[in-house]
């Protein structure tokens, strides 16, 4: 007599643990993001200090990238728990330096450290759930992680500035640093029968690595500060654009997997079309509430709703290639890039005309659902195309890609508006968004290179 059992087909609902402690990680350090953007003016202001704010804002962007290069080797030597501690306490510490700041500079350490912690926290996660979960459960992961930010994005500014105005800034930051302990709690059981890969000694090429991250964050913060001082001195500013964009690049490169500028197949063109994604849609989006405010009289809570919109519909595409198949993961990603270059440049007629906002707008929530769809893809793709022993460096690169293109965009676009201050007009705002239509373009024709020969 022959008994037959069927297996069972993997479900999400059996890592309750992960999915809830990794949806409750990143929601309070979503709301956190948020809560930095509403908060900082009032911080410079209080400190007098606005000509920081520039460096404030920058740090954590260069500090991320310099731990992206720590991150991913330290996980796949060592597992992921080691590094997902040290990112929480991080972040902790972070938002503790900044809550009890006695001046500008403590605040400016406090977001250092904050970014650093991020590119832990971020890095180790995707390498828990690439070794917890099953690989079909990840697309639907990835739609959680998306959809965690969407009570911070249209939530966060509203409660930050309620908080700030009635209790002042500091309890802004304490009052996410009391939610720290409670959110690490609900995911350490997520964590002990994890299958870690352990092995002695550094992965080769890792201390080079740092090196060029910390070039590479120089590169980050020296092009940000110079946007600021266009007006000032326009020739140099630009000059130190320039060379900071150019030292940026070249120790990026260095950081990413080979081939990666030329487009080789594989993993390669994966990392590139996630910094396309980044410049096009992250970059310009930080441009869009100006817009609005300066060409279509926006008030500041109308012009606030394209992060509303952002943050809904982004949720919403991830969702989409969570719960729909496609034949392969590259016309996934297909479709989300066609998405992102129809919505981008259906976007520009924000810039380019008076009497459109709203199909503009619409063009927006478009490249947001394609936003979700090719982001959640790529990391899904990342991990589909990394061995174990590689998904930490392989994420760090590819997140890597992503924050230094939207490193380059932001200053250059900052340029762009600075040049052109104080009333840049709609031809400014016409090359940033069809910068970014370009952008995702570019990516859209290198999908068909994101799957191996």
């Amino acid at each position: 007599m022959t008994t037959t059992t069927a297996t069972r087909a993997p479900r999400l609902r059996d890592h309750l643990a992960l999915s809830v402690g990794t949806v409750a990680m990143i929601t309070l350090a979503a709301f956190a993001d948020r809560a930095v953007g509403t908060a900082l003016p009032t911080v410079v202001r209080d400190f007098d200090a606005l000509a920081s704010f520039g460096l404030a804002n920058a740090a954590p962007a260069a500090s991320f990238l310099v731990a992206l290069a720590v991150a991913g080797g330290w996980a796949d030597r060592r597992g992921p728990l080691p590094v997902l501690r040290t990112g929480v306490a991080a972040f902790a510490v972070a938002q503790l330096l900044v809550g009890l700041a006695w001046a500008m500079p403590v605040v400016v350490v406090g977001r250092l450290v904050s970014g650093a912690g991020e590119a832990l926290v971020d890095v180790s996660l995707m390498v828990l759930v690439a070794r917890v979960l099953h690989p079909s459960l990840r697309p639907r992961m990835f739609s959680l992680v998306s959809a965690a930010w969407i009570l911070p994005s249209v939530l966060g500014p509203v409660v930050t500035g309620v908080v700030t105005e009635q209790l002042g800034w500091r309890w802004v930051f304490l009052g996410v640093l009391a939610l720290v302990v409670p959110t690490w709690l609900l995911l350490r059981p997520a964590i002990g029968p994890a299958p870690w890969v352990t092995a002695d000694g550094p992965p080769a090429g890792v201390r080079m690595g740092v090196g060029w991250a910390l070039l590479a964050g120089a590169g980050v913060l020296a092009p940000t500060l110079a946007g600021e001082h266009l007006s000032s001195d326009g020739p140099l500013a630009w000059t130190v654009l320039v060379i900071s964009a150019v030292v940026l690049f070249v120790s990026v490169v260095r950081l990413l997997p080979t081939g990666t500028v030329r487009g080789a197949r594989g993993l390669p063109t994966v990392v590139a079309v996630r910094g396309l994604v980044s410049a096009a849609f992250g970059a310009v989006g930080a441009f869009i509430p100006l817009l609005l405010t300066l060409l279509h009289d926006f008030g500041p809570a109308t012009a606030g709703v394209s992060l509303t919109v952002t943050g809904v519909t982004w949720a919403l595409g991830s969702w989409i290639q969570g719960h729909y198949t496609a034949p392969t993961r590259s016309r996934m990603l297909g479709g989300g890039l066609a998405c992102m270059t129809v919505g981008l440049t259906v976007a520009t007629l924000l810039a380019v005309t008076p009497l459109a906002p709203w199909w503009g707008l619409a063009g927006w929530a478009l490249a947001g659902v394609g936003m979700g769809v090719s982001s959640s893809t790529l990391a899904v793709m990342v991990l589909d195309l990394s061995r174990d022993d590689e998904q930490g460096r392989n994420n760090g690169a590819a997140q890597t890609a992503a924050a230094a293109a939207m490193a380059v965009g932001l200053a250059f676009g900052g340029a762009l508006v600075a040049g052109a201050a104080p009333s840049p007009g709609p031809a400014v705002f016409a090359v940033l968004l069809g910068g970014g239509a370009v952008a995702a373009a570019v990516g859209w024709a290198l999908t068909g290179r994101t799957t191996p020969v």
